[in-house]
């Protein structure tokens, strides 16, 4: 989470920005967002580096991003930060930023004794591939304006990570915190999910190195970067030659409308290993996207507020849920876009599970009748806070087909090991380990009772409350009946204080002579 000393630091660096003459936010954005890739990528070389020499080997030139000539280490962060502040620029704007958006398999290009750059060509068995990163860099501009400005950023942004930032998908909350400063970030549903909300939601579908996985409302890939680790957690010994080629080039997609978005996902991940992922420019519910039967797990924490054309909404879409809300069509994309067995995962705002409305009551009947809903997790208000108040839940359901929900779990998250107000400070309650495992112990829930924090409720009892899926539709409130004393006994203690308090009043008339 982002820290009051963290904001400090970042206002500062956004301050110095805004002073060089860049005032828009979304650009001020985007070319922090670069230069926080490129010092990132050499970390991840000091890392590779550091394994070999712990194992006594040199490291493989395959696997290292910079060219090993003297030009390809002097585009390093740790080569260059402590120059000359003119030397710096020179070396961003007119080495590391061309080679950046020329990177291709997670490599950075070179440069001849010219100065021209040398484009890391093709090879036959990789001749159709071309990496997300690529696709979205193409069109980027480096727009720091002198080198004074570019000095205080990478100085900034140094202590920034040295001191405060200890794991890379911090620089997810970075960026969801700089999005903060844009006044339409709202409007547009561009709320990063916190990543122990997203951890949680992988390990309930438990994804495996077979899995292909995809977001179709990727933000900054949190979810997908989210499975990779978990993947890695619990594959990484046994994984074949043919699932580590899966794992970088196929296993992961994700489709955005916001190019800024799309171009941190592909950093993103491309510094978690993943080099070639399916990340799109693409309008999920629209007629543009027509991707059916695809992947075996979805993650999703879909926009709820977003505005659609009614008309650009996919047809069969519409067949399920005739709607505008994104919240319910997406629930109907996530049926499309999985095969026959497909997990998923994904957050709704409450109004999803108790909404009135027909296209409210078909999704849900949808969801039950045709396919097999297994979990309603209700997660309190402060979760999203500070960027977002709204009361949400975690639907998790597997595309069937054919039906299959007998029973549904329902889980009242009350705590997420932080405080639900704007802060959102750790914590000590946290109910996030134990929704993991009685999820995964499905017969130690059989015997739960309504009073209790999770809860079986058969499918008939849910069909015959008109597919209600709020969870106080099914709770109930044990009321303990409290025992009060005789009415004479209260009386006479009541007496028994006025004597006390007429006493030490007296007492303390005399102590001050009165």
């Amino acid at each position: 989470m982002i820290t009051g000393v963290i904001k400090n630091k970042i206002d500062k660096i956004w301050t110095d920005i805004w002073a060089g003459g860049i005032t828009n936010p979304l650009t001020v954005i985007e070319q922090l967002t670069y230069l926080m890739f490129i010092r990132s990528l050499d970390e991840k070389e000091l890392e590779t580096e550091e394994f070999a020499n712990s194992m006594g080997i040199e490291a493989d030139e395959s696997e290292l991003i910079f060219p090993k000539s003297a030009t390809g280490q002097a585009m390093r962060w740790s080569k260059f930060k402590n120059k000359d502040s003119r030397e710096i620029f020179d070396i961003i704007s007119q080495r590391v930023f061309p080679a950046i958006k020329k990177m291709k398999y997670g490599r950075l290009p070179d440069f001849d004794e010219n100065g021209e750059l040398i484009e890391i060509s093709d090879s036959e068995d990789r001749e159709q591939i071309q990496t997300a990163f690529s696709k979205y860099m193409d069109s980027a501009v480096f727009l720091i304006p002198n080198p004074q400005v570019l000095q205080k950023i990478i100085t900034g942004l140094d202590d920034l990570y040295i001191h405060d930032i200890s794991e890379l998908d911090m620089q997810g909350d970075l960026y969801e915190y700089m999005l903060g400063k844009l006044s339409t970030a709202g409007q547009n549903g561009q709320f990063r999910t916190p990543k122990h909300i997203r951890d949680m939601m992988v390990e309930l579908v438990a994804p495996t190195a077979d899995d292909i996985i995809c977001d179709p409302a990727c933000g900054t890939a949190g979810f997908l970067v989210s499975s990779a680790e978990y993947i890695r957690k619990n594959y990484e010994s046994t994984m074949t030659d043919e699932q580590w080629e899966n794992f970088a080039n196929r296993t992961f997609s994700g489709y955005d409308t916001d190019y800024t978005m799309l171009r941190l996902s592909a950093m993103n991940l491309m510094l978690h290993s993943i080099t070639n992922p399916d990340i799109d420019y693409k309008d999920s519910i629209s007629k543009q996207n027509n991707v059916s039967d695809k992947f075996t797990v979805c993650f999703a924490n879909p926009p709820f507020k977003g505005t659609v054309d009614a008309e650009s909404i996919n047809d069969n879409l519409k067949a399920v849920t005739n709607t505008k809300k994104t919240e319910l069509l997406f629930l109907a994309l996530f049926l499309r876009l999985m095969k026959k067995g497909g997990r998923c995962a994904c957050i709704v705002p409450d109004g999803v599970l108790f909404g009135s409305s027909k296209a409210h009551k078909s999704i849900r009947k949808e969801l039950i009748e045709n396919h097999q809903l297994k979990a309603v997790i209700s997660m309190p208000s402060g979760v999203f806070k500070p960027y977002a108040g709204v009361s949400t839940a975690v639907l998790v359901f597997v595309k069937t087909d054919a039906g299959g929900t007998e029973n549904v779990w329902f889980y009242d998250m009350k705590a997420d090991g932080f405080s639900l107000d704007d802060k959102r400070s750790e914590v000590a309650e946290n109910d996030i380990p134990d929704i993991i495992a009685r999820f995964h112990n499905p017969e130690g829930e059989k015997d739960r009772q309504r009073t209790e924090q999770s809860f079986f409720v058969p499918k008939k009892e849910i069909v015959d409350n008109d597919y209600d899926l709020s969870i106080n539709k099914y709770k109930k409130t044990e009321y303990i009946a409290v025992e009060y004393p005789p009415t004479s006994e209260i009386m006479a203690e009541i007496k028994e204080l006025n004597k006390q308090i007429e006493t030490e009043f007296s007492e303390l008339e005399k102590m001050l002579n009165l």
